[in-house]
């Protein structure tokens, strides 16, 4: 007999969605040339991002890397049993796997943008002035090849999606909406963590993203 757990917490769900909005929106600022907007939503992906990485240590049980995070001999046996070598209700092993590389590279995007400064070298990233010219330079053209490769990831991930859907008649969008998915009666319901936890990653996060928006001074300086 099946029932109804809570998969993915508020602080999850959120963050994922919130990558959702702000790719695009950071898409769109770009091209329109609102280099200060682009900025700012940066800075914004950055405290998102920070507190992700901070929650996948100390938040949920299904939001931790330790929990879906697995090794390639668990990887290769998904791969050649699907379902049936994934005990645990969450990302699979090959799942987990995309989600640290989609994490990855948006650490990496939004590090070069950190640094990165436009054609003119009129607008830069709030640590630009910790690089050299050439670097910045270099920083503004990998920027936008590596948001055609997290595109590309996107799109992997959005294929994937719609196999489940359609060929699996498995919702993977809805329990990201909810929260809740069916399971076996047998599985166990993810622990969940307590609100000291999320208020500590939730305050060093927004404190990173302050502190790099503001050029990264010394700290104790004035």
């Amino acid at each position: 007999m099946n029932k109804r757990i809570l998969l993915w917490d508020l602080p999850v769900r959120i963050v994922h969605w919130s990558f959702v909005v702000l790719l695009a929106a950071m898409w769109w600022s770009g091209e329109e040339g609102d280099l200060e907007l682009h900025r700012r939503l940066g800075l914004v992906f950055l405290g998102l991002l920070a507190f992700r990485l901070l929650w996948g240590l100390l938040g949920s049980e299904s939001a931790r890397f330790t929990g879906f995070v697995k090794g390639p001999g668990a990887v290769l046996a998904y791969i050649r049993k699907g379902a049936a070598a994934n005990a645990r209700p969450g990302h699979n092993p090959l799942g987990g796997w995309s989600v640290l590389v989609l994490l990855g590279l948006l650490a990496l995007q939004i590090g070069l943008g950190l640094v990165a400064q436009d054609v003119d070298g009129l607008e830069s990233g709030p640590l630009n002035h910790l690089v050299a010219y050439e670097t910045a330079d270099a920083a503004r053209e990998w920027h936008e090849v590596i948001f055609n490769v997290i595109l590309a990831v996107v799109a992997v991930h959005v294929g994937a999606i719609a196999y489940y859907l359609v060929v699996k008649r498995d919702n993977l969008v809805r329990p990201m909406l909810t929260g809740r998915r069916e399971v076996p009666g047998h599985v166990a319901e993810p622990r969940r963590a307590g609100a000291v936890a999320f208020l500590a990653c939730l305050a060093i996060a927004v404190a990173l993203a302050l502190w790099i928006g503001a050029g990264a001074p010394p700290l104790g300086s004035g």
